[in-house]
Protein backbone atom coordinates (compact mmCIF):
# COMPACT_ATOMS: atom_id res chain seq x y z
CA UNK A 1 0.00 0.00 0.00
CA UNK A 2 2.55 2.57 1.10
CA UNK A 3 4.23 1.99 -2.59
CA UNK A 4 0.65 2.75 -4.60
CA UNK A 5 0.98 6.01 -2.31
CA UNK A 6 4.18 6.45 -2.95
CA UNK A 7 3.80 6.01 -6.79
CA UNK A 8 1.05 8.34 -6.49
CA UNK A 9 3.11 11.48 -5.03
CA UNK A 10 5.71 10.83 -7.10
CA UNK A 11 3.64 10.98 -10.17
CA UNK A 12 1.97 14.36 -8.88
CA UNK A 13 5.57 15.93 -7.88
CA UNK A 14 6.68 15.06 -11.02
CA UNK A 15 4.14 16.52 -12.92
CA UNK A 16 4.35 20.10 -10.58
CA UNK A 17 7.93 19.96 -11.49
CA UNK A 18 7.70 19.53 -15.40
CA UNK A 19 3.96 20.80 -16.68
CA UNK A 20 4.19 24.45 -14.78
CA UNK A 21 7.50 25.36 -16.16
CA UNK A 22 6.67 23.92 -19.76
CA UNK A 23 3.39 25.87 -20.38
CA UNK A 24 5.24 28.96 -18.94
CA UNK A 25 8.14 28.82 -21.54
CA UNK A 26 8.03 25.44 -24.31
CA UNK A 27 11.57 26.85 -24.79
CA UNK A 28 12.96 25.73 -21.14
CA UNK A 29 12.43 22.17 -22.18
CA UNK A 30 13.58 22.35 -25.44
CA UNK A 31 15.98 19.08 -25.26
CA UNK A 32 12.93 16.93 -24.67
CA UNK A 33 11.42 17.87 -27.50
CA UNK A 34 11.83 15.51 -30.77
CA UNK A 35 14.67 16.23 -33.39
CA UNK A 36 12.85 17.86 -35.98
CA UNK A 37 10.94 20.25 -33.74
CA UNK A 38 14.35 21.07 -31.90
CA UNK A 39 16.20 21.21 -35.82
CA UNK A 40 13.64 24.00 -36.43
CA UNK A 41 14.00 26.08 -33.06
CA UNK A 42 17.59 26.14 -33.42
CA UNK A 43 17.36 27.66 -37.34
CA UNK A 44 15.03 30.47 -36.16
CA UNK A 45 16.99 33.70 -35.36
CA UNK A 46 14.97 34.18 -31.92
CA UNK A 47 15.86 31.28 -30.19
CA UNK A 48 19.53 30.90 -32.06
CA UNK A 49 21.68 32.00 -28.73
CA UNK A 50 19.41 30.55 -25.76
CA UNK A 51 19.62 26.99 -27.48
CA UNK A 52 22.73 26.71 -26.75
CA UNK A 53 22.98 27.98 -23.26
CA UNK A 54 20.14 25.68 -22.36
CA UNK A 55 21.74 22.75 -23.61
CA UNK A 56 24.71 23.43 -21.43
CA UNK A 57 22.84 23.59 -18.43
CA UNK A 58 20.41 20.72 -19.23
CA UNK A 59 23.80 18.18 -18.82
CA UNK A 60 24.45 19.75 -16.11
CA UNK A 61 20.40 19.36 -14.35
CA UNK A 62 20.10 16.09 -15.88
CA UNK A 63 23.67 15.07 -14.10
CA UNK A 64 22.93 16.75 -10.73
CA UNK A 65 19.23 15.31 -11.19
CA UNK A 66 20.45 11.41 -11.66
CA UNK A 67 22.62 11.54 -8.40
CA UNK A 68 19.94 13.96 -6.18
CA UNK A 69 17.33 10.99 -6.70
CA UNK A 70 20.02 8.14 -6.06
CA UNK A 71 19.82 9.56 -2.40
CA UNK A 72 16.11 10.71 -2.10
CA UNK A 73 14.70 7.20 -3.48
CA UNK A 74 18.06 5.29 -0.96
CA UNK A 75 15.88 7.14 1.55
CA UNK A 76 12.16 6.63 0.56
CA UNK A 77 13.31 3.34 0.33
CA UNK A 78 14.59 3.10 3.89
CA UNK A 79 11.58 5.11 5.32
CA UNK A 80 9.23 2.69 3.80
CA UNK A 81 11.11 -0.18 5.51
CA UNK A 82 13.29 -1.70 2.35
CA UNK A 83 16.30 -3.31 4.48
CA UNK A 84 17.94 -5.40 1.94
CA UNK A 85 19.48 -4.90 -1.54
CA UNK A 86 16.79 -6.58 -3.33
CA UNK A 87 13.82 -5.10 -1.41
CA UNK A 88 15.49 -1.54 -1.97
CA UNK A 89 15.83 -2.24 -5.51
CA UNK A 90 12.78 -3.47 -6.59
CA UNK A 91 11.05 -0.74 -4.63
CA UNK A 92 12.97 2.00 -5.97
CA UNK A 93 13.05 0.26 -9.06
CA UNK A 94 9.07 0.24 -9.26
CA UNK A 95 8.76 3.74 -7.88
CA UNK A 96 11.04 5.15 -11.03
CA UNK A 97 9.00 3.19 -13.90
CA UNK A 98 5.30 3.57 -12.37
CA UNK A 99 6.55 7.36 -12.71
CA UNK A 100 7.90 7.20 -15.96
CA UNK A 101 4.94 5.37 -17.66
CA UNK A 102 3.05 8.02 -16.18
CA UNK A 103 4.96 10.19 -17.70
CA UNK A 104 4.98 8.68 -21.44
CA UNK A 105 1.37 7.64 -21.51
CA UNK A 106 0.00 10.69 -19.41
CA UNK A 107 1.87 13.69 -20.27
CA UNK A 108 4.23 13.08 -23.30
CA UNK A 109 1.29 11.29 -25.39
CA UNK A 110 -1.73 13.15 -23.54
CA UNK A 111 -0.68 16.13 -23.08
CA UNK A 112 2.52 16.94 -24.89
CA UNK A 113 1.26 15.57 -27.91
CA UNK A 114 -2.18 17.03 -27.88
CA UNK A 115 -1.70 20.63 -26.12
CA UNK A 116 -1.29 23.41 -28.65
CA UNK A 117 -0.11 25.66 -25.63
CA UNK A 118 3.06 23.80 -25.59
CA UNK A 119 4.15 24.72 -29.20
CA UNK A 120 6.90 26.89 -29.90
CA UNK A 121 6.16 29.68 -31.97
CA UNK A 122 7.57 28.72 -35.44
CA UNK A 123 6.71 25.60 -34.97
CA UNK A 124 3.27 25.54 -35.51
CA UNK A 125 2.89 23.55 -38.68
CA UNK A 126 4.75 20.72 -37.31
CA UNK A 127 1.97 18.86 -35.87
CA UNK A 128 3.16 15.22 -36.85
CA UNK A 129 6.41 15.80 -35.26
CA UNK A 130 4.61 16.75 -31.96
CA UNK A 131 2.51 13.68 -32.53
CA UNK A 132 5.98 11.22 -32.71
CA UNK A 133 4.55 8.85 -30.70
CA UNK A 134 7.63 6.66 -31.58
CA UNK A 135 9.87 9.26 -29.98
CA UNK A 136 8.20 9.60 -26.74
CA UNK A 137 8.60 5.59 -26.24
CA UNK A 138 12.17 5.60 -26.69
CA UNK A 139 12.27 8.26 -24.38
CA UNK A 140 10.05 6.06 -21.85
CA UNK A 141 12.74 2.94 -23.01
CA UNK A 142 15.70 4.87 -21.94
CA UNK A 143 13.93 6.14 -18.78
CA UNK A 144 13.21 2.25 -17.38
CA UNK A 145 17.56 1.96 -18.57
CA UNK A 146 18.05 4.90 -15.98
CA UNK A 147 15.54 3.60 -13.35
CA UNK A 148 17.33 0.21 -13.55
CA UNK A 149 20.86 2.57 -12.85
CA UNK A 150 19.26 4.76 -10.17
CA UNK A 151 17.48 1.63 -8.11
CA UNK A 152 20.84 -0.05 -8.34
CA UNK A 153 22.80 2.93 -6.74
CA UNK A 154 20.04 3.21 -4.43
CA UNK A 155 19.74 -0.17 -3.32
CA UNK A 156 24.06 -0.11 -3.13
CA UNK A 157 23.26 2.81 -0.49
CA UNK A 158 20.89 0.69 1.44
CA UNK A 159 23.65 -2.10 1.61
CA UNK A 160 26.22 0.20 2.37
CA UNK A 161 24.56 1.85 5.55
CA UNK A 162 23.05 -1.02 6.98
Amino acid sequence: MILFLECIVGCLLFTLMILPAQYKDPIKMIMSYPPNIRKRVEELPQYRDSIQKREKAHIGKKIFGIVFFVFVFSAVAYFSGCRDFKSAFFHVFILFFVVNLFDLLVLDIGVFCHSKKLRIPGTEDMEKDYKDYFFHAKGAFIGTLLGVIIALASAGIIKIIL
